[in-house]
């Protein structure tokens, strides 16, 4: 199986967000040029700020709800721009759903007037609270198209819908990555998935809330290993059309991540229940043969390893903020949710090395 070649010039929305940086960085090591968008609605532009500076990356202040023009073609284009944790996704609602409906038509459109090969960051949300263990691709999934999550599992699965018909349509090389629990460094402190969520709390000496029993799985599988993923479904030949999930297939109950928490975060907080949210999904797991046969990839990092690497990323963060705060004479803030989007500029701007405007 090859690899696309030539001048290898990426588009990547949601590029100020967690994975969208560690993405950002990759395609740059590989000898990429980046063009990175962001509305910053939920991604933040200190995520970008050590690429400031390199004449291969260019970030562009745009929202992808509106039509984008480049400056110049691209080989490929990924879009990743989204709200994707509950509490950003339902704050939101609206702007998720667009993101993922006309985000995705505008970024379908940029690929097929540049002949680029498509890439959507979908979820395994689109398989909801699955009654199918582990979750295979084939899975068409159990999802409520009007409960409190349908605003992103819904318009993941309008954007799948729509990938899948400008690849038979158009023609267009599209491929799908279904993207499971992940975690590591530069996720935001009030992101509100779990893993960023029990870490801060052990750090800042607060209980770890377990929702329910605790016994509800999840897989979860760190960011590099997830990136590696990404990058071969990416680059690769022969993948025009596939859908295939990415993560990792080992499953862990949220009252045991609570307990390697507290542990690897040498704390003594108490762990306490709270009542579980209606649509929490009972368990989540995917079935990854498609990623091993079709990329040769599977996850290498055990999540004792990715855990104990993300503490320490918190750590150095919050003792950032307390220093901040102690030289400012400022209390420590807690960091916001994300600008509103009236706040957001819809204009485009073009800032060549520069990861903000």
């Amino acid at each position: 199986m090859g690899s696309i070649s030539g001048s290898r010039r990426v588009l990547l929305t949601g590029a100020c967000g967690f994975l969208g940086s560690h993405l950002s960085d990759r395609f740059l090591a590989d000898g990429w040029e980046v063009l990175a968008v962001d509305n910053l609605l939920t991604g933040r532009q200190e995520n970008l700020a050590h690429l400031r500076g390199d004449a291969r990356f260019q970030f562009i202040h745009h929202d992808v709800t509106l039509p984008l023009a480049l400056p110049g073609p691209v080989d490929l284009v990924l879009h990743f721009a989204s709200p994707a944790s509950p509490p950003a996704y339902r704050r939101h609602a609206i702007h998720t759903l667009t993101t993922n409906a006309l985000g995705t038509l505008h970024t379908l459109e940029v690929a097929r007037a540049c002949g680029a090969r498509y890439v959507l960051a979908s979820t395994s949300e689109v398989y909801g609270d699955p009654d199918v263990h582990p979750q295979g691709e084939h899975y068409a999934g159990r999802v409520d198209p009007v409960g409190p999550r349908s605003m992103y599992a819904e318009g993941k699965r309008y954007a799948e819908a729509l990938a899948m018909a400008s690849h038979r349509a158009w023609g267009l090389d599209v491929r799908i990555a279904r993207i499971f629990n992940t975690y590591g460094p530069r996720m935001r402190r009030d992101d509100g998935r779990v893993i960023p969520t029990f870490i801060v709390r052990a750090l800042q000496g607060q209980a770890i809330l377990v929702h329910g029993s605790g016994h509800q799985t999840r897989s979860f599988c760190y960011v590099g290993d997830l990136v590696e993923g990404i990058t071969r479904l990416t680059t690769l030949d022969g993948l025009a059309g596939d859908v295939i999930n990415l993560g990792h297939p080992q499953e862990h109950s949220i009252l045991d991540l609570a307990g390697m928490i507290r542990r690897l975060t040498c704390t003594e907080v108490p762990i306490a229940h709270v009542p579980r949210p209606a649509d929490d999904p009972h368990r989540r797991c995917p079935d990854i043969s498609a990623a091993q046969a079709r990329l040769d990839w599977s996850p290498r990092v055990p999540l004792q390893e990715g855990l104990r690497h993300t503490i320490e990323w918190y750590r150095a963060a919050l003792s950032a903020d307390g220093a901040a705060a102690d030289a400012s004479g400022l209390p420590q803030l807690v960091e916001a949710q994300g600008v509103e989007l009236d706040a957001v500029p819809h204009g485009r701007q073009v800032d060549k090395g520069v990861a903000g405007a």
